[in-house]
């Protein structure tokens, strides 16, 4: 799936242009940065960052677990 800054997640609404809710990894590009993150619904996401601005080029679908629970948590 690709979107553009000013859009959400598909699947919690967190906005795509704010802070990132989890950065996962940091890779310098030609023509800027790939920015791995984690949505707040799990979801993963790779941004592009060049000097066009910021937007999601790819998004999985939300994790089964939510982002820093443990699989085994009594919290669900």
């Amino acid at each position: 799936m690709t979107s553009t800054t000013g859009t959400v997640c598909p699947h919690c609404g967190w906005p795509d242009g704010a802070e990132p809710y989890q950065v996962v990894s940091r890779h310098g590009t030609a023509a800027g940065s790939t920015v791995w993150t984690r949505c707040a619904c799990g979801s993963l996401q790779v941004r592009s960052v060049d000097a066009r601005g910021m937007r999601v080029v790819s998004r999985s679908r939300p994790s089964a677990t939510p982002a820093g629970r443990a699989a085994n948590s009594p919290c669900r």
